[in-house]
């Protein structure tokens, strides 16, 4: 299933937080969203996935999700949103017990994704237990297991230290390496966009629009912080949102 945005406006009251966004989120690509603070890109993401509705325009599903698939649009957030009370398998059948499905093909499904997200040997571990970059493979897990057609990830990584925020990247590229998935990944780290994006939407300042769309044809696994393509690519991205990110910061600063 692909996602196209045509021609998106949102204001709330006088104040316009996104201007005229037309994007494309092919099937089976990640596409990254960056811009200044205060932009729109988290406001822009919840309309994508339904949770809110903008001022103009449409989202539009074009294609069927998977025949599988019991939400075809699944958010991950920064801050994990685990029970602290579940365990790790609790956790990731939260979003499997509405649905009428039989124990066993419950069972079946958390034991792949913990497999898939490296957390085989943390069944019955609670979160309390768990650090940072563990949250976030359980929240991913719990993502994963609904077999969505698209993957709304919110600044997943924003929260996490540097070392584990590497090692998180490297587990979404293997993920996306062994079953492709599509995702809509707004973060501000323009390393992790160009690590992970096929496709890099540069916002402007609110309200946001869009100015540039950078593709990124190097293959996910052959990708790393020293190759020279990509570190030209993020400075290209930082070329074109340095001056509005200044801008965007001193605005909040004196607000």
């Amino acid at each position: 299933m692909d996602l196209s945005l045509r021609q998106i406006t949102h204001r709330y009251d006088d104040l316009e937080v996104l201007k005229d966004i037309s994007l494309d989120i092919p099937q089976g690509q990640i596409v990254c969203i960056i811009g200044p603070s205060g932009c729109g890109k988290s406001t822009l993401l919840r309309m994508i996935g339904g949770l809110e509705q903008p001022s103009e325009g449409q989202v539009l599903q074009i294609g069927a999700p998977p025949t599988d698939s019991l939400n075809p649009l699944t958010y991950i957030f920064q801050d994990f949103a685990l029970l602290p009370w579940r365990t790790v398998a609790g956790n990731v059948s939260l979003v499997l017990e509405d649905h009428d499905m039989a124990a066993a093909d419950r069972a079946r499904i958390i034991t792949d994704v913990l497999a898939r997200t490296k957390l085989a040997d943390f069944h019955d571990v609670l979160p309390k237990q768990l650090s940072g970059g563990m949250k976030q493979r359980v929240a991913i897990a719990r993502a994963l297991a609904v077999n969505p057609a698209v993957l709304m990830m919110d600044e997943p990584l924003s929260a996490l230290d540097s070392q584990t925020s590497e090692l998180l990247i490297d587990d979404l590229v293997d993920l996306w390496t062994r079953e492709p998935f599509t995702a809509c990944y707004v973060t501000h780290n323009l390393a992790e966009a160009v690590r992970l994006g096929h496709r890099v939407a540069v916002f402007s300042r609110r309200p946001g629009s869009l100015r540039e769309v950078v593709e990124i044809d190097i293959p996910l696994q052959d990708r790393s912080d020293t190759h020279p393509k990509l570190e030209a690519m993020r400075q290209h991205l930082w070329n074109l949102m340095r001056e509005e990110a200044q801008a965007a910061d001193q605005e909040l600063a004196d607000a």
